[in-house]
């Protein structure tokens, strides 16, 4: 076999992903637990300006609701102490249950201490609080990416809170109940400028229409999905996994494409578009490269997913 998931995540290496982003996050993962707190109420309010997030779901509430009522009940000392747990992943009942949940549940979490703290519910930031020279120069690096860099890099910095899952030993994870496919009839097809290739275009629209089942049927057994800034996923039972916990009710836009030969009778294609998240809907594109390598029977030996470095990339087909 020509490939292995190595060999495979170098295909079309001039596409230029979003390096700022994981740079962005680690600087922020060095702040002291007081500014990393700060950084994400100040830029929730700033964010605020430009982009609404979209409410959570009720199924997400429901399942954060006994310890976001917790929370409420607590003094303002005592909710400060939780969310500085929660930065230092810290061993608490609290950061243990926060470990097990879906990124989305998460999400959920602080959208609703950031509505509680702007109602007074909720300790805020205390007044007149400065933040450090480095989180001050983290805030202004988060305020020139562009909008879907800027959600990647506040929804990374709270999904790695918590307890260690990894020190958990077995748990079964906590998410929202899955969400039906579409029904057939009422499903729609995307377009792509350049692509033909019947793998791609069902790949774009059975996860349009959060048919994991029939998505998961493309990949080879041994196949790869590579998430942005991530190791590759490999084999169909961890990628199906993947995508029920985290890829429900996206909105995948792909806009144009490049098909390719590659070594013995595989095929490499690349496609460039958006993608839009249930928490942010028609209000940010994130800016996307998909790069598949599908064996000689088409199926998908490799997908990468990359959050491209500037919205002119998405015109970059280069090999």
């Amino acid at each position: 076999m020509p490939f292995t998931i190595e060999t495979a995540r170098n295909i079309f290496p001039q596409t230029l992903v979003a390096d700022a982003v994981p740079a962005t996050i680690a600087r922020f993962n060095q702040l002291s637990v007081e500014d990393q707190l700060a950084l994400i109420w100040f830029a929730y309010l700033e964010l605020g300006k430009t982009m609404t997030v979209a409410a959570p779901g009720a199924a997400s509430m429901a399942l954060a609701e006994p310890i976001l009522n917790q929370i409420r009940n607590m003094s303002f000392a005592q909710q400060t102490q939780v969310m500085a747990d929660l930065a230092n992943r810290a061993d608490t009942p609290i950061c243990r249950t926060y470990a097990v949940w879906s990124p989305n549940l998460k999400l959920a979490f602080w959208y609703q201490l950031g509505k509680w703290m702007e109602e007074g519910i909720v300790a805020p930031i205390p007044e007149g609080y400065r933040l450090s020279a480095n989180a001050r120069a983290v805030l202004e690096t988060i305020k020139t990416l562009d909008p879907g860099q800027q959600i990647t890099v506040l929804r990374n910095a709270v999904v790695g809170m918590g307890y260690d899952p990894s020190k958990l030993g077995e748990f079964q994870p906590v998410t929202e109940p899955f969400v039906p496919p579409t029904d057939k009839s009422q499903r729609t097809s995307v377009s792509i400028e350049g692509v033909t290739n019947q793998t791609v275009y069902d790949y774009m629209n059975n996860l349009n229409a959060n048919d994991f089942d029939a998505l998961i049927e493309l990949f080879t057994p041994d196949g790869a999905l590579q998430p942005p800034f991530q190791r590759p996923i490999v084999g169909k039972d961890a990628i199906y996994r993947f995508f029920r916990q985290e890829c429900q009710n996206l909105r995948l836009m792909p806009e144009r494409g490049v098909e390719e030969p590659a070594e013995d009778g595989f095929t490499q294609i690349k496609v460039t578009g958006k993608v839009q998240t249930p928490w942010f809907g028609a209000k940010v594109g994130m800016n996307i490269a998909w790069r598949f390598l599908l064996t000689p029977q088409n199926k998908i030996f490799f997908v990468a997913i990359d959050l491209l470095a500037s919205p002119q990339e998405l015109l970059n087909l280069a090999r």
